[in-house]
């Protein structure tokens, strides 16, 4: 998400209430999340885990639960609550605003197009030429859809990101930003939903097809010319390559990526980074030749215990 102008080090410390490390001056352009940060940007980390990475990123501005050294050309920004804090700039910057009617502020509709009865779209939706969106379609703001596509019944665009923090009381929800970019000759079927990324975009490709009751999480990114069969659960931060297949029921977990031209059969889940240009089966998903002969030395192994006496 990039700010309304250049802020300083300065006043986003002021903002959330925090120390920092860095000239006062220190300029600050945007704010995002690990995945998607560029130079300019604002990101937080609150765990062990994961400070090599954010400090090592291209955001030139870290919002962190340790003192440590201020690496060369950063700012640094000391908060017990990291979370919390970037929380609280997201929300100050883009509070949640979607309209209480069909129709939200900024909306642009291209040359013949077709939007039936109780679409609902919120602000900051644009719409390509030659676009068909069928009823029910909820598109929540920040919503891209370019030239030729369609978008079938019920389906839901921009919806927020399923991503909470862990608290005693409860879990504190991630204030949701980004937005949702789909490209043209983009078909998606009935009763999907498409989370909008937490603070950048989540990007489906040109040509893609997707079936009814697919689900793709925040801040995915799905080349061109990809096809998704019914009931494909994509999480968040996940990397599909052009020209990818995922049949029926396929699961992805967050923040993998699958190659050019893979194909996913049905009922597999991807767990790790998959090579482009093969076939995978199975959960945790494998090399599909491989997989069938384990599954064929498995019915065989009761007729082999029972030679061997066992």
């Amino acid at each position: 998400m990039k700010l309304p102008r250049t802020y300083t080090l300065k006043e986003i410390a002021e903002l959330i209430h925090c120390s920092f490390d860095g000239d006062e001056n220190f300029p600050i352009t945007g704010i995002n999340e690990i995945h998607q940060v560029e130079h300019g940007d604002i990101v937080f980390v609150d765990h062990p885990k994961y400070y090599d990475k954010a400090l090592e990123s291209a955001a030139t501005t870290i919002i962190i639960n340790k003192q440590v050294t201020c690496p060369e050309g950063k700012a640094l920004l000391f908060s017990d609550d990291p979370f919390s804090a970037y929380n609280n700039l997201t929300k100050h910057f883009a509070p949640w605003a979607m309209p209480q009617g069909n129709s939200g502020e900024n909306v642009t509709i291209g040359n013949n197009c077709v939007i039936h009865p109780s679409v609902v779209m919120g602000n900051n939706v644009h719409i390509g030429d030659h676009c068909v969106i069928h009823p029910g379609v909820v598109l929540y703001n920040d919503i891209s859809i370019g030239n030729n596509t369609i978008i079938h019944a019920n389906t839901v665009i921009g919806s927020e990101a399923f991503y909470y923090k862990y608290r005693p009381e409860g879990r504190e929800k991630m204030h949701t930003v980004g937005s949702v970019v789909i490209g043209e000759n983009v078909e998606i079927g009935a009763a999907c939903t498409i989370d909008r990324g937490v603070s950048g975009a989540t990007h489906i490709g040109a040509a893609t097809k997707i079936d009814n009751q697919v689900h793709i999480g925040h801040d995915t990114f799905i080349g061109v010319k990809c096809l998704f069969a019914a009931q494909v659960g994509i999480a968040g931060c996940v990397v599909i390559e052009d020209e990818a297949i995922l049949w029926g029921q396929v699961g992805v977990t967050s923040s993998v990526r699958i190659g050019k031209g893979a194909v996913v059969l049905g009922q597999s889940g991807v767990t790790k980074d998959i090579e482009g240009g093969k076939t995978y089966f199975g959960c945790p998903a494998e090399e599909a030749r491989g997989k069938y002969r384990e599954l064929a030395t498995l019915r065989k192994l009761p007729t082999t215990l029972e030679k061997l006496g066992l």
